[in-house]
């Protein structure tokens, strides 16, 4: 009886299906139509998940690329000396200065001068004083030999005994009043020593023997340098010669 009823029922589903009009059967056109919404719903979708990765990596990518351009070279203790060295050419430091023009403005520079010291006043010991102004003593001359000839001249020039004195000391030190006294050395001779010995020719001819002759040249010779004897005597004794 069930099993009648069942096909009964199938029966009534597929007569009624037959007998309603095709306007009032059910269509399968709203199945269509949103299948077409999704697929453009995914459509956009797409492009919206496209547009957030451009989004994303494109100003990422930018940041990178900016990131590596301005990565610098390490640096070192030598690169860094020779960036603070300074270097100036030739041309550069004439052009410089050619253009600085110093002005001194209205001043003056003051500077304190140094003060002369005084000398100290020397003090001669008794000994070196006596020893460098020592005076030979007078002594008389023998008769007929050149000193003799020599004091006559000596007072005739108006000098006095300690003239003479030093006159005896000089010439014994230059030529032991020796008339032919040479010196092989200088090429000076006779008592007072000329150098040449030619220069006593203006006193006399016979300059080479005559001692008045050397004498007189002499005392003309010392007269017109040293003035006096002593004086010829002191510069002796300074230097070692007259």
């Amino acid at each position: 009886m069930l099993r009648a009823r069942r096909t009964t029922r199938q029966d009534v589903a597929i007569s009624t299906a037959d007998v309603l009009p095709a306007s009032r059967r059910p269509s399968a056109a709203p199945a269509a139509h949103w299948s077409r919404r999704r697929g453009v719903l995914a459509v956009f979708a797409a492009f919206a998940a496209l547009g957030f990765v451009a989004a994303y990596i494109g100003p990422t990518g930018a940041a990178l690329s900016e990131a590596n351009a301005e990565e610098r070279a390490p640096i070192t203790l030598y690169s860094s000396t020779l960036g603070d060295a300074q270097t100036l050419s030739p041309a550069a430091a004439d052009a410089a200065a050619g253009a600085v023009d110093f002005e001194r403005g209205n001043y003056e520079v003051y500077v304190t001068p140094t003060p002369t010291p005084t000398p100290e006043p020397v003090v001669e010991s008794s000994s070196e004083s006596s020893s460098s102004r020592w005076t030979p003593p007078f002594v008389t001359p023998d008769p007929g030999t050149a000193q003799a000839i020599a004091y006559e001249m000596v007072m005739a020039r108006g000098w006095g005994d300690d003239q003479f004195a030093c006159l005896v000391a000089l010439w014994n030190r230059e030529s032991g009043w020796r008339v032919n006294a040479y010196n092989a050395g200088s090429g000076a001779y006779g008592i007072p020593q000329s150098l040449p010995g030619s220069k006593m020719a203006s006193a006399g001819a016979d300059w080479e023997t005559n001692p008045a002759t050397q004498i007189t040249w002499g005392l003309g010779y010392i007269s017109g340098r040293y003035g006096t004897p002593c004086g010829a005597w002191d510069h002796s004794n300074s230097v070692g010669w007259y």
